[in-house]
């Protein structure tokens, strides 16, 4: 071993308390941690938020939402399933999990810290039996928040949920979307409900507020394919799980600028996008998925466009013994947190 090395480390670090650090890039992110005395919050002690983030429940009733930037929203309805029912405890698995930023390491970001962030509960629902009236509460909610200017980061629910969303962020202007799923969600009515999480994105296209031709599915596999035809008629770029490997991240980015563009975007990431092995914890798992490092890189590669909303849906952890699948799901939140705070700060 180098003494000289070791002495100056010895130097540098020998008082040092786990609140120091040295390099300014760090030193910001532990200022955002840490109290004057060096001490952390408790991860198991006190209301439990997504990342953290400042508790506002009360934002909700303010034309304003209290001047916030971004809005965490849970969104516990799922009675838009299909198969497996349980994505109604997705907000509660997603916000209990810890292990997630502050710091972004690949963009360098704390997005918390790069805008006005707070979670500010769940949508209230007036009925938990009727899936019309909860569609009518979540764009009621959604068209005020988007009228404050705030940006909607979502968790669900079934991914009926999105719809209702989009006719809020798409209201004035039709919306692009990147949508990691292993499903395209373009089915029409079924069994008499128009709501069901199979169909969300036709409903959006035929309401005027998706853009079909700005639209990229990335995943897309099993045994419902027959069932996407409007995505292929309406013009929607559609990528299949067996092509992510085979085309690559950047090939894959690549075509999603070319498609998005410049305009407004909506990100909605399916965690049964995810294969099983990595997300167990989904009411309609299909094998073949795609695997979280894939994910993570291809969330990372959208910074810069113009993400004006986000959500991340069907986490149902009563399928999950090891947490897995709310761990991917708060990841990919966060990663989709990062993204909306680097386009705020560079406003």
């Amino acid at each position: 071993m180098d003494i000289t090395k070791l002495d100056a480390l010895r130097k540098k670090y020998g008082a040092a308390s786990g609140s120091d650090m040295f390099d300014p890039e760090f030193q910001a992110v532990a200022a955002t941690q840490f109290s004057d005395g060096g001490r952390r919050s408790k991860p198991y002690s006190g209301v439990q938020t997504f990342l953290s983030l400042p508790y506002r429940p009360e934002a909700a009733l303010s034309e304003d939402f209290g001047g916030l930037n971004v809005a965490v929203v849970g969104v516990p309805m799922d009675l838009g399933v299909t198969n497996r029912s349980g994505s109604r405890f997705g907000p509660r698995a997603v916000r209990d999990i810890e292990r997630i930023g502050p710091y972004e390491h690949v963009l360098k970001r704390v997005p918390s810290s790069m805008c006005k962030a707070a979670d500010i509960g769940d949508v209230g629902f007036r009925s938990r039996f009727s899936l019309e009236k909860s569609h009518e509460d979540i764009q009621e909610f959604y068209g005020r928040l988007v009228n404050a200017g705030v940006i909607p980061l979502s968790v669900g629910g079934d991914h009926s949920i999105s719809y209702s969303i989009l006719k809020a962020v798409g209201a004035k202007q039709p919306v692009g979307m990147v949508h990691f799923d292993a499903h395209c969600d373009t089915s029409g009515e079924y069994e008499g409900a128009k709501f069901h999480h199979g169909g969300p994105f036709r409903l959006a296209v035929l309401d005027g507020v998706l853009d079909p031709e700005r639209c990229v599915q990335i995943g897309i596999r099993g045994s419902s394919e027959y069932l996407w035809e409007f995505s292929k008629d309406s013009g929607m770029t559609v990528i299949h799980g067996e092509e992510v490997p085979k085309l690559g991240t950047d090939a894959i980015l690549e075509t999603v600028r070319k498609v998005v563009g410049t305009g407004p975007v909506y990100v909605s990431f399916d965690v049964d996008c995810l294969d099983p092995a990595f997300a167990p914890g989904t009411g309609t798992p299909e094998v073949g998925g795609l695997t979280t490092r894939e994910a993570l890189e291809l969330l990372r590669g959208l910074d810069g466009l113009d993400i004006v909303g986000g959500d991340v849906v069907e986490v149902a952890p009563q399928y999950d013994a090891t947490t897995n699948t709310a761990q991917a799901g708060a990841q990919i939140l966060f990663e989709i947190f990062s993204l909306i705070a680097g386009k705020i700060a560079a406003r």
